[in-house]
């Protein structure tokens, strides 16, 4: 085979990853939060170092797009304390919902890097989040296509 058609830079270079999106919404944040940002920023900063090290440049191009959205993340977070005791659901109160059927489930709104629905923990601009916001204990909302009554709220 001729070597004309073979480029020597290709086995050199590794293409950087495109960054990943970052939401036009305000970066509000829990203290949990930033704390789980923090502790991301540390863990992909020891990766770095041992894709370094390794001289690894796949792994350190993910590496540094992560790092790249997480600093970023970190530079723009806005942390929101919930009010000690809420009369109105907002970011950070935790709402207990009771459902038609009688189940009951709590969701606390947070921010969207902090989200993770299994365990009640829902980004204030998510659909759920948007229902709740701003309402009232009493109040009747849709979560899930399903209709819940708010029965109680907390910091």
């Amino acid at each position: 085979m001729s070597r004309a058609f073979v480029r020597e830079a290709d086995t050199d270079t590794v293409d950087a990853l495109p960054d990943r999106p970052i939401s036009p919404h305000p970066n509000f944040v829990t203290h949990t939060g930033v704390a789980k940002i923090d502790a991301r920023l540390r863990e992909l900063e020891a990766t770095r170092s041992t894709a370094l090290a390794a001289n690894d440049r796949t792994a350190l191009a993910g590496v540094e797009r992560d790092l790249r959205y997480w600093k970023q993340r970190r530079s723009s977070a806005r942390i929101i304390a919930p009010p000690a005791a809420p009369e109105i659901v907002r970011f950070g109160v935790t709402v207990r919902l009771r459902f038609d059927e009688g189940a009951e489930r709590r969701y606390q709104l947070v921010g969207e890097d902090e989200a993770d629905p299994p365990a009640g923990l829902v980004s204030w601009t998510s659909p759920v989040g948007s229902a709740l916001i701003g309402r009232r204990a009493g109040d009747v909302v849709e979560v899930s296509g399903r209709q819940a009554e708010i029965v109680a709220m907390h910091a």
